[in-house]
């Protein structure tokens, strides 16, 4: 390929060329610290929360592009300055590769025979990342170089640092001991953290005041103290505090120096943060060092690592015919689903980790995705964002993962984001066979005073459907469904104001036919779980409103060829053929769909055939059409955007997923397994000059058949695809669900298929299911052998003897 290639051997994409058409980044940590890394070594670190805890300074939408942020490195070399990974000084390379791994990323580069690979990665259960650089003389004559580090200290608080200049650069203030440089700034008031980044080898010389390292007017390409190949020794006193050392290295023909660098962050109680007056305590920071003290010590952690991630890869094993499938299913898209379920759509390249917390919808949806790999920390999160709901039912629409507390600023009335706690809670009890939850005592808006157990949150979350309907008995949209764009009582005609937040109506008229189908999808879920753990006159109750909500749809929803969209404020229909712009959208199709709505009387099958008539482009399913060309007061953000772009019938990659798990449902494998070729990372590689993003995770959205940049994406990692497109495959075309007794297989795959096999882990049990489709048929179960005995039906009854057991499916 033109700019890199698959290594699945290894678990690990290549990068090949310097210059990718957009930067190609992976995230390092998978607990409390976390790093974006770009291919050339941008990106920043933070603990936590991205926002408030912020350990390095980032420059979004910078020019030239990706550079005014990351960990740099930069060799001296009789005069040529260069950098291992391109940037930031992007000198010509002999040599350059990037290997992006699960949790890790390894850069090498070479030029005028000193070669230098570094990695970088966040150990297990280590707040902070260590950088592994080998320096290798790779002529035949020796070799004297300056090898200078570099990293830029951000204020803590993300927002204020890029904000609060009079304050920011009379407050930054450092500690130097030895090779390590400590970031102090505001420590002594209210901050009982620091942060620190050393190196474990004497040092040559060190800066700490970014003006002394680079010059007043010079860039990250060109350093003053690097050009000139000497440290300043310069201490921060206010102004920008950043981290550099410098190290003069000799070598020999062939031979290798190893270092290893730690970045690394420290909380001190508040009785312990001074050894005295003034000085930090480092005993923390020195326990840290000394773990990775040596090369031996980095690589014994590095290895821990890949064991965690090959372990949680191998909960779910695909072999097929086809290795784009099976890379996506075994490697990228579990790893993808786990990067969301720890950052939600706090920090990408695209989401500055400032305006956003973690999603309540957002959340409870990526549960989904990696349930089966870390359940335990699953039930953890449905409970933090369980004591986040409002009494009424209600929800914040995002919560800071630093204090686990709802967002004011945002507020809630989002009417879909009920639902999707459900739907959470539904797939984890599903997963685990762990009713307990249920019995948890669980706040409301953080305030122990109003808890009660998590059942009573999920009978509070499906009653505000049914304590919010409309005049067509419909649900109301509030402020938004899953759509944040479709904003039906904003009606807002000043600039700059938020269509998400603002409301000019009171929000009694305007529905939602999505979260119609919504409800009776998850409400039917509800049901049954409330059946199963022994609250049946809650599950009767619950389904008598689920048939009038089917009644509602019907007759008010369906619009004679596909399901409506919603009602506008003034009750006129919207996703209508009546419509001179947006006669459909793709989201009720598919939820309605997985509800069983219409599959008895073949309208289901009418509107799947519309999404591919009217939705359909080579790149996905966009998510409405015609686009919208003027700005419709009365639906708000969505008629805003440029035609094809974004939510204006933009390729909306997470929905096209409900399509996909919609035709599956409907019985039509070919053309579930068609769409998701469509959007699937690994089959965008081939035309990456086009798509841009990267090509082993999924972006949120493509660019539209309308746009002029169409199969252009955008907003890639963070976003609710991975885990719905890993729920679409493995799931629904697979056709391997957890279930509440077992594994129930019902799959929906191309006729064309003959076989596949699939590994499953499952409450401490190992299922390898072998699936034979010898009369090419897309659904249907004709017999299930376990362990060579016949099942009673299509599921296969979970053991819990902690054993292997074989399962062979037969389709027909």
């Amino acid at each position: 390929m033109q700019y890199g290639y698959f290594d699945d051997a290894r678990k690990e994409y290549v990068i090949t060329t310097e210059s990718t058409p957009y930067p190609w980044i992976n995230y390092l940590g998978t607990q409390d610290y976390f790093s974006l890394i770009s291919n050339t070594g941008g990106g920043y670190s933070f603990y936590k929360d991205a926002k408030l805890r912020r350990i390095t300074r980032f420059r979004y939408n910078n020019v030239p592009l990706d550079l005014g942020g990351g960990r740099y490195y930069y060799i001296y070399d009789d005069k040529d300055v260069w950098s291992p990974g391109f940037a930031p000084v992007k000198k010509k390379l002999d040599r350059y590769e990037c290997r992006h791994g699960m949790g890790y990323t390894k850069i090498t580069g070479s030029r005028n025979n000193i070669e230098t690979e570094i990695t970088f990665f966040v150990p297990i259960d280590f707040n902070g990342e260590v950088h592994k650089v080998v320096v290798k003389n790779m002529g035949d004559s020796d070799k004297n170089i300056t090898l200078f580090s570099f990293v830029e200290w951000c204020l803590w608080n993300a927002q204020d640092d890029q904000t609060n200049f009079q304050r920011n650069f009379n407050t930054g203030e450092v500690e130097i001991e030895g090779a390590t440089i400590y970031h102090k700034t505001e420590y002594k008031e209210r901050r009982n953290h620091y942060a620190f980044f050393s190196v474990n080898a004497p040092v040559t010389g060190f800066d700490s005041d970014r003006e002394s390292f680079l010059g007043t007017y010079n860039g990250f390409d060109n350093p003053e103290a690097v050009l000139e190949g000497k440290s300043r020794n310069s201490v921060a006193d206010g102004w920008s505090p950043i981290a550099s050392h410098s190290l003069d290295i000799s070598l020999k023909p062939g031979e290798t120096k190893e270092l290893v660098f730690i970045l690394g962050y420290v909380e001190n109680a508040l009785e312990d943060k001074w050894e005295s007056k003034n000085v930090i305590n480092k005993t923390k920071a020195h326990k840290m060092l000394e773990e990775f003290s040596t090369a031996e010590k980095a690589d014994k952690a590095l290895k821990r690592l890949t064991d965690y991630w090959d372990d949680l890869l191998s909960r779910y094993t695909l072999v097929s015919g086809e290795d784009k499938l099976n890379r996506m299913v075994n490697i990228w898209n579990q790893y993808q689903c786990m990067v969301t379920f720890n950052l939600s759509r706090s920090a990408s390249y695209f989401e500055s980790g400032i305006g956003r917390g973690m999603g309540f919808r957002d959340s409870n949806q990526d549960l989904l995705g990696f349930l089966h790999q870390i359940p335990d920390r699953a039930r953890e999160r449905i409970i933090d964002l369980a004591s986040t709901q409002l009494e009424d039912g209600g929800a914040y629409h995002q919560y800071q993962p630093l204090t686990k507390r709802g967002n004011d600023e945002i507020g809630g009335n989002f009417n879909d984001d009920p639902l999707w706690l459900i739907l959470a809670v539904v797939a984890y009890v599903k997963e685990t066979g762990d009713y307990s939850i249920l019995k948890v005592s669980t706040p409301f808006d953080n305030d122990e005073s109003k808890a009660a157990s998590l059942a009573e949150h999920l009978k509070r979350s499906f009653d505000h459907v049914i304590n919010n309907l409309g005049p067509h008995r419909l649900p109301l949209i509030g402020r938004a469904d899953w759509n944040d764009c479709l904003n039906l009582n904003c009606f807002s005609m000043e600039p700059g104001e938020s269509f998400q937040t603002s409301t000019s109506k009171d929000g009694r008229v305007a529905e939602s036919v999505m979260i119609a189908g919504m409800f009776v999808y998850i409400g039917k879920e509800y049901a049954e779980l409330m059946k199963k753990s022994g609250s049946v006159e809650e599950s009767i109750r619950a389904e008598k409103e689920i048939s009038r909500m089917e009644k509602a749809v019907m007759e008010y929803g369906y619009d004679g060829e596909w399901f409506l969209r919603a009602y506008d404020d003034f009750g006129k229909k919207v996703g209508s053929k009546e419509c001179e712009e947006g006669k459909i959208f793709i989201e009720s199709q598919g939820l309605c769909i997985m509800g069983g709505l219409g599959l008895s009387d073949g309208k289901a099958i009418q509107a799947l055939d519309a999404v591919e008539e009217r939705l359909g482009t080579k790149y996905g399913l966009v998510l409405n059409n015609p686009a919208f060309t003027k700005y419709y007061v009365e639906y708000g953000e969505i008629s805003t955007y440029p035609a094809g772009y974004k939510e204006n019938a933009g390729i909306f990659c997470h929905n096209n997923a409900w399509i996909m798990c919609a035709e599956a449902v409907a019985g039509r494998g070919d053309k579930a397994f068609d769409y998701y070729t469509r959007i699937a990372p690994a089959y965008t590689e081939e035309y990456s000059e086009i798509h841009r993003m990267e090509p082993y995770v999924y972006s949120q959205m493509v660019a539209g058949k309308d746009a002029k940049r169409f199969g252009e994406a955008k907003n890639s990692w963070l976003t609710g695809t991975a885990s719905w497109n890993f729920v679409a495959i493995t799931q629904y075309i697979l056709g391997i669900k957890p279930d509440y007794d077992g594994i129930l297989v019902d799959p929906a795959i191309p006729k064309a298929w003959d076989t596949y096999q699939v590994t499953r882990r499952f409450r401490g049990d190992t299922y390898k299911i072998t699936v034979k489709n010898p009369e090419h048929v897309s659904k249907g179960v004709k017999s299930l052998l376990v362990d060579g005995k016949e099942a009673a039906s299509a599921v296969i009854p979970y053991a819990g003897d902690g054993k292997v057991h074989e399962v062979t499916v037969t389709m027909g």
